[in-house]
């Protein structure tokens, strides 16, 4: 195939009549463009929304890096551009391109997508049809790409199989490498066997799932009956990847500088994966076991690497629980001795309470600005944080505020959740008084008037692979009720109400986040009908359509005698097979199911990386271990980086 053409003279033509021209231009600080025929395998990886919000993503990130390194290889990147640009594509037939050379994604081998919410879905419809790229892969030939889904929402590709050839679940780095050669060799020997015998190879290795070589059967009532293999030498089950030493990939070694404005205008680095604190609805803690840290050392030599790269005056240190790394302490304090002079400040986006000092706090402020606190007690009264495995006391809650107004801080965020497991309005009506606890004891403390406390509420989501994937969704009307009351709580308070500030999301886009979330392969044709009602960048309040996603529903769910509650409010039961259990993340279903049953029961569960195993399943199932510190190693050198 001769080099696949820019289409920047045709796209350049329409940029002065679009909002936001330059996320469309490429050539971003450390962006990288090969020959095209330097390649034998070629990736077009995108995050499924705009560019302001794709490309600081980490993932999409490392995979760039890690495949552009490879020999042979090439890896550019593209985002979901905005309707005005859509509709000016459309006109005069510019297909969707990448930013890095501008090439139609339509020539490229692979077309990788991250999904790290199940919103993004109609946007990938949006990116597959102005590709060109016939949405369902049954339609598709060997010329076209292999369409492949990553990132935590395809621990549940179901929704999206029709439209997918193909899902990794886990981390993605060895992953996307293995699948390179795959693919090198079926085009060296001369694609024999055409597409089928490509995604049969693929199949064969018992790691990437390829929906079309399963077949779901469904009871009369409407529930699966089993998914099967309808090719032999297909695996019953499909395994999730876990790299082993992070310290073995310190990606990315050169992090993209966006031209236009981003969500993250830092420098990232991940300090460890997976959590195993347990707290029940917590997906990303669930696949992402075991616990694995970077090393100190490591940790160091990438923020040194990656500053010097960047230029970014602004470092975060990405984690589930960033607080909870064995060398935390050392790791903050290194970091701020080591850029004193150059006033580079740290930020660790989440803080647990319990993990949180004042110590750890000063370090991290040193150099840089003293910002708002964020913490996520998640349920409001004690009862509930017993349900959600979330072991944190409103005593220690306070006490932790308590110094940190005591210390000077004026401003403190707490994430809670509404609609979970259980749950009363009694439960959620105890957010307004630990909001109010928190301001007395800041102006008790501080000895000033103006602290704020600001409540954040998202609506629960239960989802697949967790203790809470059998759980009963709350109804939209329900939750929106509930927060209204807890609203009046908090305004009708003449002494405290004027300093808690009040977010909160209405219930619907939960509902659709829960239908997509644990829905199987009937839900594609629902999200196929929102798609070509103009359903795009559903994650964007003012693009969402609640009401598109019901009549879509009501419209195609029918036939199959089930309907959104069906896959929402409805609890299921032990013996229901789920649409992802053919899908190994590691967790034991029985585990999953008694743990279920503690959450039901109020009884707490302890993290497993200082405590004996609870035998979640995880790491003899992936032959994997925790890894933790501490190293003993401390963060050298310790001379002051001039």
């Amino acid at each position: 195939m001769s080099a696949a053409e820019s289409v920047f003279p045709q796209l350049e033509a329409l940029l002065p009549h679009v909002q936001k021209p330059i996320q469309y231009v490429g050539g971003e600080l450390n962006s990288t463009v090969k020959p095209w025929e330097s390649a034998d395998v070629r990736w077009a990886l995108m995050y499924p929304d705009a560019y302001e919000v794709g490309l600081p993503n980490q993932g999409v990130m490392i995979l760039y890096e890690v495949l552009n390194e490879r020999e042979g290889v090439l890896a550019e990147r593209t985002y979901s551009v905005w309707p005005d640009l859509e509709e000016l594509m459309r006109e005069h037939e510019v297909p969707q391109f990448t930013v890095d050379s501008h090439r139609p994604v339509g020539a490229f081998d692979v077309f990788g997508l991250s999904f790290s919410t199940e919103l993004g879905y109609t946007n990938m419809l949006t990116a597959l049809d102005l590709a060109g790229i016939p949405l369902e892969s049954k339609d598709r030939t060997v010329d076209h790409p292999i369409v492949l889904a990553g990132g935590h929402a395809a621990f549940n590709p179901e929704p999206i199989a029709d439209f997918i050839d193909a899902a990794i679940i886990g981390d993605g780095e060895q992953a996307v490498l293995d699948m390179t050669e795959i693919i090198r060799a079926w085009k060296a020997e001369g694609r024999p066997g055409g597409r089928e015998e490509v995604l049969f190879r693929l199949a064969k290795t018992g790691s990437v799932y390829i929906p079309r070589f399963y077949d779901v059967e469904y009871l009369p009532d409407g529930r699966i009956g089993r998914v099967v293999p309808n090719k032999s030498g297909v695996p019953w089950r499909v395994s999730k990847h876990t790299v082993m030493d992070l310290d073995e990939w310190p990606y990315p070694k050169q992090p993209l500088v966006p031209l236009a404005e981003t969500v993250h205008e830092r420098m990232s680095v991940e300090i460890f994966r997976g959590c195993t604190r347990g707290c029940r609805f917590c997906q990303a803690g669930m696949i992402t076991r075991p616990v694995r840290e970077r090393s100190i050392t490591g940790i160091g030599e990438m923020v040194e690497k990656g500053l010097k790269a960047t230029g970014f005056e602004e470092v975060g240190l990405l984690s589930l629980s960033s607080a909870d790394h064995s060398e935390i302490g050392d790791i903050a304090k290194g970091l701020a001795d080591r850029y004193t002079e150059d006033k580079v400040g740290l930020s660790l986006p989440s803080t647990r309470v319990d993990a949180f000092n004042v110590d750890l706090a000063n370090e991290l402020t040193r150099n840089g600005r003293r910002s708002g606190l964020t913490f996520a007690p998640e349920g409001g009264s004690e009862r509930m944080r017993k349900v959600i495995n979330k072991m944190v006391s409103e005593e220690d809650l306070i006490r932790t505020v308590s110094t940190a107004y005591g210390n000077g801080w004026r401003q403190v965020k707490l994430y809670f959740m509404c609609g979970l497991p259980t749950e009363t309005d009694e439960d959620v009506l105890q957010i307004a008084d630990m909001a109010m606890n928190v301001i007395a004891e800041g102006r008790k403390v501080s000895g000033q008037n103006d602290i704020r406390c600001t409540v954040s509420i998202g609506g629960f989501v239960p989802k697949p692979h967790t203790p809470f994937q059998w759980a009963p969704q709350l109804s939209a009307e329900e939750t929106d009720a509930r927060l209204l009351k807890l609203r009046d709580k908090i305004r009708g308070d003449k002494k405290y109400g004027r300093s808690i500030g009040f977010r909160y999301h209405d219930g619907k886009p939960g509902i659709v986040e829960g239908l997509l979330s644990r829905g199987d392969r009937r839900i594609g044709a629902v999200i196929r009908a929102v798609y070509e009602d103009g359903g795009r960048f559903d994650g964007w309040r003012e693009h969402f359509s609640y009401d598109r996603w019901m009549e879509c529903a009501e419209k195609t769910l029918p036939e199959y005698g089930v309907d959104v509650a069906w896959y929402t409010t409805r609890e299921r039961s032990y013996e229901e097979v789920l649409p992802w259990d053919h899908l190994d993340s590691g967790l034991d279903k029985d585990w999953l199911w008694e743990d279920w049953q503690d959450a039901l029961d109020e009884t707490e569960v302890e993290d497993c990386r200082w405590t004996p195993c609870f035998d979640c399943g995880v790491c003899p199932q992936m032959d994997t271990h925790i890894q933790i510190g501490p190293t003993g190693k401390k963060l050298l050198p310790l001379s002051v980086v001039k």
